[in-house]
């Protein structure tokens, strides 16, 4: 179980959004709902994350509409598009290749 969570947040974590979005998601950072599980997510502006109380660690880029990402869950990148014009408080659901996760920017 814990696998599972720590590579669908990897895959939350590689979700795309627009400039906006992507602004607000790595300036405040989100919270991942995933079951009954809130996992804070913070994002520095080096292009470094952190999970799951420093139990995921990785790297973040903006492609455009899309969040990249890498971690020590999934070196593999990848890419996922957020929604347009969300801000601080917003939440959505976010679809990932690993299926759908709650989001709220922090």
């Amino acid at each position: 179980m814990r696998k599972l969570l720590i590579g669908l947040t990897a895959l939350a974590l590689a979700s795309p959004a627009v400039a906006t979005t992507l602004t607000e998601v790595t300036t405040h950072g989100i919270i991942l709902t995933l079951g009954d599980m809130e996992i804070p997510v913070t994002y520095t502006p080096d292009g470094k994350f952190t999970a799951m109380d420093g139990q995921v660690t990785g790297a973040w880029r903006i492609d455009g509409d899309k969040l990249c990402t890498s971690s020590n869950a999934d070196p593999n990148e990848t890419c996922v598009a957020y929604p347009k014009d969300k801000k601080s408080g917003d939440a959505f659901l976010l679809e990932t290749p690993n299926g759908n996760v709650q989001v709220k920017i922090r």
